[in-house]
């Protein structure tokens, strides 16, 4: 490593490059069967709504398609 030749506010600053720690984490619980269905079941509802608002949304984005008018339009 390069070492630092310009004035530095802070000792630790200058020194945080080679500061390695020694302390590990502790290992991550494992899920229990409720989070990971609760988790699942979070995701399979966002994709269903992703899927279900393209399938609506389709016919909308269709080129050379008239809009409908509603009959409050039409003045009865």
């Amino acid at each position: 490593m390069l070492s630092r030749r310009e004035p530095v506010p802070f000792a630790f600053v200058a020194e945080a490059d080679r500061f390695r720690s020694n302390v590990t984490p502790p290992p991550r619980e494992s899920l229990s069967k409720s989070q990971l269905a609760a988790r699942s079941l979070v995701g399979l509802t966002v994709v269903a709504g992703l899927v279900g608002s393209l399938l609506f949304g389709m016919p909308a984005l269709q080129p050379g398609s008239a809009p409908q008018k509603s009959e409050a339009s039409q003045g009865r």
